[in-house]
C-alpha cells in the first residue's frame, strides 16, 4: 500500500532544513498542472563503497522496468511516446512555433503520466497542436487508428474507470485486459480460488487476462513471458547486485526475487515477501515488482515500480517508536475485538531517504509504503513501513510561502498551530497510516481478500487514514515522546477535514466525480464525520467575506467520529461486505458539490500553485580505475526533466527497439 501526501497546505515552516538546502534549487520545471521538482539524497557519500554500489546496481534494475509500467497503462503509449519524441528531437523550425510549444508541453505531460492519460484523474490528454501538423512534421500520414487514440477525447478517454454499474474491464483504457468483460474475468479468478486456502497467492497480479480460441488465460509477465525482454535486464542488473548485498538474508531476498522475475511462480512471491519482509538489518533497501494494484480497476494486477532507498538512522527513531508498540495500539483499537489481531507480528517501520524513484513510483511518488499486501503474510510475518523524508523534505522546501494557508485556513491561530505541528504530525501520520494502520485487523476465517472488489482500494485507504486520525489524538503519543502538545493533533486534523470537504476539488475537472482511491478515501473520511457531526455541529462550513471555511468546534467530538468510522469500515473488511462498503463509497466519496467546486476553483486560480508534484531522478556514475574495477559512485543532480526523459528513452527502453 502507499501513502500519497494529501496536504496542498505547505507544511510548517518551522520543518528542519537539511544542510545546504538553501542553495538546493528543488524546482525545476513547471507546466500544466504539473510542477517537478528535484530531490536531495543526503548521506549518500558517508555509505560505504559496497552499499553505494549495491544502490547503483539496484538503481539500474529499477530503470530498466520503465516501458513495463507504460505498457500496462494502455496498448499504445510506447508508440505515442516513441513518436513524439522523434518529432521532439528532430524538429527544424521555429520553437516558439505555438504548435511546437504545444508538443512539449503533452510530452511533459505523458512522460508525467508514464502514458496518454493523467497519473492521478486518469484522464486522456488532448494535445494542444493539430493532426495537420503533426503529420506535417512526420512526413508520413499515421493509420486512422492511431490519430483517433491521441486527438479523439472519446476515444479511450478514462484509463482506469470506476463508475458503478458499468463493465469496469471495457471502459477501462488500460492494457490489463484484453478481449474479455469484467464478469468472464471475475468467473476466471472465483474458479481458481480455493476458499479454504489460509495461504493464497495474489492472483492476477503479475498477469495480463486475454481470450484465445474462446478461452480465459492469463499471458504471465516473466523470463520468456510477457515484457521477457525488460525483465531479463532486470534480472541481469539484480544479478551484478548479489555480490554487494550487505548480508545473506538480502543475498537470499535478490535471488528469491530473481527466482520469481524467471518463473512468474506467484508462490515464488511470496517466499521473496517473506524474506523481504524478515530482513531487518539492511540498510540499504528497495522493492521492485509488480506490486500496488490502484491502476487495475477491479485491483488484482500489480503496476510495475521500484524504488531504492537506505535509512536514516536519526528520523527512524520515531517509527521504531511506533512499531515497538504496535500492540498496544492494536488492543486498544476502537473496533469490534473480533477484528482485531490478537498477536501483532513483524511490525517494522522506518524512515528512509530514496535513492531512485522508477514505474509506477515516478515521475509521481508516494510518500509512504507499507508491504507486503497479502493479507496472511501480513498477519504471520509482518509487514515493512517507511516514511520517505527526503521527499517530504523537497515538497516542503517547494511550498514555502505560496499563500495556501492565508486563502483557505480559517484564522490566524489555526494557521499558528499549524505552522508549529503540521510538519510532524504530517509525518507521524504517515507513520501511524503505513506502520498501524494497514497491519492493523484481520479477516474473518473465509473472507475472500478480493470481496471488495473495485472497492478494495478505497476502502483500505480509508481504513489506515482513520486508524491514524484516531491515534494522532491519543495521549499515547505524548507518553512515547514523540509530541510535546497535547493540541498539536489538531493541525493535522483541520489539514485532513480542510483538505477532505473542500481543497482536493482543485485536482478535479468540473462535472467529473472523484475518481482516484486517495481521494475517495479523503472524501469519504470528511464527508461521513461532517454529516454525522452536524446535529451537535462538530464541523461546520462557514462563510466569512464571500467565502467558504472549514470551522473545527469539538475536536475531541471529531476523533469519537474517526473512531466509529473505523469500526465499521474494519466490519466491512473482516467480513468482506461488499454491499456496505459500496454504499459508503458512492454515498460519501465520488459526487462533488458543483458551487463549491466552482469556488475553491476560482480561489486556488489566484495562488498558481501547480496541484500536482512529479520529481527528477538524481544521476548514479561509477568512478573506475584502470582495471575497470568501481572505486565510488558519484552523485548528479544537474539533469531537468526533458534531457532526463529522453535518455531514459534512449537508454532504457528494451520494450521499443
Amino acid at each position: 500500500m502507499k501513502y500519497f501526501t494529501a496536504s496542498l497546505i505547505a507544511m510548517a515552516l518551522t520543518a528542519t532544513t537539511a544542510q545546504g538546502a538553501d542553495k538546493f534549487n528543488y524546482v525545476v520545471d513547471r507546466f500544466a498542472d504539473i510542477e517537478i521538482l528535484r530531490y536531495q539524497v543526503p548521506g549518500f557519500e558517508d555509505l560505504s563503497l559496497n552499499q553505494k554500489t549495491l544502490i547503483y546496481y539496484l538503481t539500474e534494475a529499477a530503470l530498466q522496468g520503465r516501458d513495463i509500467l507504460w505498457d500496462q497503462n494502455g496498448k499504445y503509449n510506447l508508440e505515442i511516446r516513441r513518436l513524439m519524441e522523434g518529432v521532439y528531437t528532430n524538429y527544424k523550425g521555429d520553437k516558439n512555433d505555438p504548435q511546437y510549444l504545444a508538443l512539449e508541453r503533452y510530452l511533459k505531460q505523458i512522460w508525467m503520466g508514464n502514458g496518454i492519460h493523467h497519473h492521478y484523474s486518469q484522464d486522456k490528454f488532448i494535445p494542444g497542436f493539430t493532426p495537420a501538423w503533426l503529420i506535417q512534421q512526420l512526413g508520413y500520414t499515421p493509420s486512422n487508428e492511431l490519430l483517433g487514440i491521441i486527438f479523439e477525447p472519446n476515444i479511450m478517454p478514462k484509463r482506469v474507470n470506476q463508475a458503478e454499474g458499468e463493465d469496469l474491464i471495457l471502459t477501462s483504457a488500460n492494457n490489463l485486459y484484453e478481449g474479455v468483460t469484467q464478469q468472464e474475468v471475475e468467473d476466471y479468478y472465483n474458479a481458481l480460488k480455493d476458499p479454504n486456502d489460509a495461504t493464497p497467492i495474489s492472483y492476477g497480479l503479475n498477469a495480463k487476462v486475454v481470450k484465445k480460441d474462446g478461452q480465459v488465460v492469463e499471458e504471465v509477465y516473466k523470463v520468456g513471458g510477457l515484457y521477457s525482454d525488460a525483465i531479463t535486464r532486470i534480472v541481469k542488473n539484480l544479478h551484478k547486485a548479489i555480490p554487494y548485498a550487505e548480508n545473506d538474508k538480502q543475498r537470499q531476498v535478490i535471488k528469491e526475487l530473481i527466482r520469481f522475475y524467471s518463473t512468474g511462480d506467484l508462490k515464488a512471491f511470496d517466499d521473496y515477501s517473506i524474506l523481504w519482509v524478515e530482513d531487518l538489518d539492511s540498510q540499504v533497501d528497495f522493492i521492485n515488482g509488480f506490486i500496488e494494484s490502484y491502476g487495475d480497476p477491479l485491483g488484482m494486477t500489480g503496476s510495475w515500480e521500484s524504488i531504492v532507498n537506505y535509512k536514516n538512522q536519526e528520523a527512524s527513531h520515531r517509527t521504531e517508536v511506533i512499531s515497538e508498540n504496535a500492540q498496544w495500539f492494536e488492543d486498544r483499537s476502537p473496533v469490534d475485538p473480533r477484528f482485531r489481531k490478537p498477536q501483532v507480528k513483524g511490525v517494522s517501520a522506518k524512515v528512509i531517504n530514496a535513492a531512485i524513484l522508477a514505474g509506477d513510483s515516478y515521475p509521481a511518488t508516494p510518500i509512504g509504503i507499507n508491504l507486503p499486501n497479502a493479507n496472511w503474510i501480513r498477519a504471520a510475518h509482518g509487514s515493512k513501513s517507511v516514511t520517505i523524508e527526503n521527499i517530504t523534505q523537497a515538497y516542503d522546501e517547494a511550498s514555502h510561502g505560496n499563500g495556501f494557508n492565508e486563502e483557505f485556513v480559517i484564522d490566524q491561530p489555526t494557521r499558528d498551530l499549524m505552522d508549529k505541528y503540521l510538519f510532524i504530525t504530517d509525518n507521524l501520520h504517515t507513520d501511524l497510516h503505513e506502520c498501524l494502520g494497514h497491519g492493523s485487523g484481520q479477516l474473518l476465517p473465509g473472507v475472500d481478500p478480493d470481496a471488495l472488489k473495485a472497492h478494495g482500494s478505497t476502502l483500505e485507504e480509508t481504513r489506515a487514514d482513520l486508524f491514524a486520525l484516531y491515534y494522532l489524538a491519543d495521549p499515547k503519543l505524548l507518553e512515547l515522546g514523540l509530541l510535546d502538545n497535547p493540541e498539536a493533533y489538531k493541525a493535522e486534523y483541520y489539514k485532513y477535514m480542510l483538505n477532505g470537504l473542500m481543497t482536493q476539488l482543485m485536482r478535479i475537472e468540473p462535472g467529473k466525480d472523484i475518481e482516484e482511491a486517495h481521494m475517495r478515501n479523503r472524501a469519504l473520511i470528511a464527508r461521513w464525520a461532517y454529516e454525522k457531526g452536524q446535529p451537535n455541529h462538530v464541523v461546520e462550513m462557514v462563510k466569512k467575506d464571500g467565502k467558504t471555511f472549514i470551522q473545527i468546534n469539538d475536536y475531541p467530538a471529531l476523533r469519537q467520529l474517526f473512531g466509529d468510522l473505523l469500526r465499521e469500515i474494519q466490519r466491512i473488511k473482516s467480513e468482506g461486505d461488499y454491499e456496505a462498503g459500496r454504499d459508503l463509497v458512492e454515498t460519501y466519496a465520488v459526487k462533488v458539490d458543483p458551487a463549491l467546486h466552482q469556488e475553491v476553483l476560482q480561489r486556488y486560480a489566484k495562488l498558481n500553485i501547480a496541484p500536482y508534484k512529479g520529481f527528477v531522478n538524481p544521476v548514479y556514475t561509477p568512478v573506475l580505475d584502470a582495471d575497470g574495477k568501481i572505486i565510488d559512485i558519484t552523485i548528479d543532480y544537474s539533469e531537468d526533466y526533458i534531457n532526463q526523459h529522453l535518455r531514459y528513452s534512449r537508454d532504457y527502453s528494451p520494450l521499443t527497439r
